[in-house]
């Protein structure tokens, strides 16, 4: 699953946290001993490290590290590889058009960028 921006992202971190307890998975990915998987339908939410940590299929996305910083920091934080919580950094050419010229539409005079 994709999660973006901030309602995605927070909505995203809350389905996992129930995900987790319905499947029984701890906080840190690990499944107790005394749970087994015990149907397919398991390894279509969650991927198996091999070393009994089950890490969410989903990747989340966002402008801002705020909210990103919510989930590193929160229960499930070991839970998620870094590399699923991806925070894109906005520079000056991204808000900036390349030239900084205004153009006038004489027709209905208005200022276009």
């Amino acid at each position: 699953s994709v999660h973006v921006g901030q309602a995605g992202v927070q909505m995203g971190n809350a389905c996992w946290e129930l995900y987790c307890m319905e499947h029984g998975i701890q906080p840190d990915g690990q499944l107790p001993s005394d749970k087994a998987v015990t149907d397919d339908s398991f390894s279509t939410f969650f991927s198996d490290t091999g070393a009994g940590k089950h890490v969410p299929r989903a990747v989340f996305l966002d402008l801002e590290p705020n909210v990103m910083d919510e989930i590193r920091t929160g229960n499930y934080k070991q839970l998620f590889h870094p590399d699923q919580l991806s925070v894109a950094e906005i520079t000056k050419a991204y808000i900036e058009p390349p030239n900084s010229m205004v153009k006038r539409d004489t027709g209905l005079s208005k200022d276009m960028a």
